[in-house]
């Protein structure tokens, strides 16, 4: 009897230990468990105006802005799938990581686009050199050869093609799209928490910018206490800018391998963005109906009449045929896409592991053959006459397109063939130049948990 005593007594003091110890231990997520509303550092209050008036939001996690679907990310392989055709050897396969992001979830419409302009319109005015610059370049349409003049009059504003893809976009104007896109939404979102109330009489001089609310250029909605209430980035309202995906995050979301993934095993690499190595479907209720809007074979674009392939003569809906494992539609087909990278045949030999991203650093030019990567060399730095460069480097103009403003296309087109639709593969295009075959998406930087997205 006394042993069963003590022993409980041992026990219950064992316990009382652990309670004790576990009362100062630190959260689950790893910071300090505190006092709520107090500082765990200094031990003053927060959001209290007796105390300094410390502000700190709730916690809250990023919310994805409208047409963006979450992109958990990984490891995989970039890089080429199959045989390169044409034998240009820029795309040895290797290891990266990518962080998660969001991506939107088809290429942006023609009335996605007809909204920027409507909206720069508004602002100012038609004849304005900016509303100019951003159209889309219709004659991208125009063929000697082919008769396409329907398509140059009427397919950016036609309602029919409202859900088709826009095109006759460079890369310049999809990046100005996204920056004006990220604007529209942050002030959406300050209106809709009454932050902001709307104004609907801006003008070149005073409409909404993002970075020009964060500075205090416009006047915040009156509080109770007669102050503005204003967001601020530590709010958590406010989202991160719309931009081009890079040419990573573009491959890696565009073949969705958390569809194809065991635990950490990836059980068979992909070709497309689909499972298997073929471009029909293997669903017993579509069995033999092509993924993707693409060209057959020579002359032959959509099928014949009465049992049509692909049914896409030029781009289909931005909705079309069947998404991916991400959720994304036409990662493969209907238009290939803009991605944030400058082009170069070697970028797979130098490149970081993590976010790859060649871009254009001001100062920073890589040796990889283009003029601006020759003109200084490995001693010195010494700028090199003209006779001494030209030998080391492409001739530019003549035998090659590529320099510090051409930039990576990636995917496969209505007007491309089948090897084409490997989202390894790319190809380039000076980013001021457009076609018919080329559109695009946008992304945005994912802040916070990635396993509460």
């Amino acid at each position: 009897m006394h042993k069963k005593l003590r022993l409980s007594a041992i026990l219950a003091v064992f316990c009382l230990g652990i309670l004790l110890v576990s009362c100062g231990s630190t959260s689950k997520k790893g910071g300090k468990s505190g006092k709520a509303g107090k500082s765990n550092t200094t031990g003053w209050n927060y959001n209290d105006p007796n105390y300094g008036g410390f502000t700190v939001a709730n916690a809250k996690e990023q919310k994805p802005g409208p047409g963006l679907v979450a992109i958990e990310g990984g490891t995989f392989t970039m890089g080429a799938t199959q045989e390169n055709v044409f034998y240009e050897w820029d795309n040895t396969p290797r290891q990266v990581s990518v962080s998660s992001f969001f991506m939107d979830q088809t290429e942006v419409s023609n009335l996605d686009y007809l909204e920027y302009i409507y909206w720069l319109t508004r602002i100012y005015g038609s004849e304005d050199s900016l509303v100019i610059n951003a159209l889309p370049d219709t004659l991208v349409w125009r063929n000697s050869m082919s008769y396409n003049e329907p398509m140059v009059e009427i397919y950016f504003r036609h309602p029919a093609y409202a859900d088709y893809p826009v095109v006759g976009v460079s890369w310049k104007q999809a990046n100005d799209y996204a920056l004006w896109r990220s604007d529209r939404v942050n002030e959406m979102l300050l209106i809709e928490a009454g932050m902001l109330d709307f104004d609907p009489n801006q003008n070149a001089e005073s409409h909404f910018t993002t970075d020009g609310y964060l500075s205090g250029e416009y006047v915040g909605v009156a509080g109770k206490n007669g102050k503005d209430k204003r967001a601020r980035m530590e709010d958590g309202i406010l989202l991160p800018k719309y931009r081009l995906p890079t040419e990573a995050e573009w491959e890696y979301a565009a073949l969705a391998l958390i569809g194809n993934t065991q635990g950490e095993s990836v059980r068979d690499g992909k070709v497309y963005p689909w499972k298997g190595d073929g471009l029909r479907s293997q669903d017993k209720n579509y069995m033999g109906n092509f993924m993707a809007n693409f060209k057959r074979g020579k002359g032959d674009y959509m099928g014949v009449a009465g049992s049509l392939n692909d049914g896409a003569a030029f781009p289909a809906p931005v909705v079309s045929y069947w998404p991916n494992d991400f959720g994304l539609y036409n990662m493969a087909g209907n238009v290939s896409e803009w991605v944030l990278d400058v082009y170069r045949p070697l970028s797979f030999e130098d490149f970081s592991d993590q976010n790859p991203f060649r871009g254009t650093a001001e100062g920073i030019n890589y040796k990889d053959g283009d003029y601006m990567s020759t003109i200084q060399n490995d001693w010195g730095n010494r700028e090199l006459e003209q006779s001494e460069y030209t030998s080391q480097m492409y001739d530019y103009g003549k035998t090659t397109l590529i320099s510090d403003h051409s930039r990576v296309v990636k995917g496969g087109s209505w007007a491309d063939g089948p090897y084409y639709l490997s989202p390894s593969v790319r190809r380039y295009l000076d980013e001021n130049e457009c076609s018919a075959t080329i559109g695009f998406r946008c992304a945005m930087n994912m802040i916070g948990t990635v396993a509460n997205k």
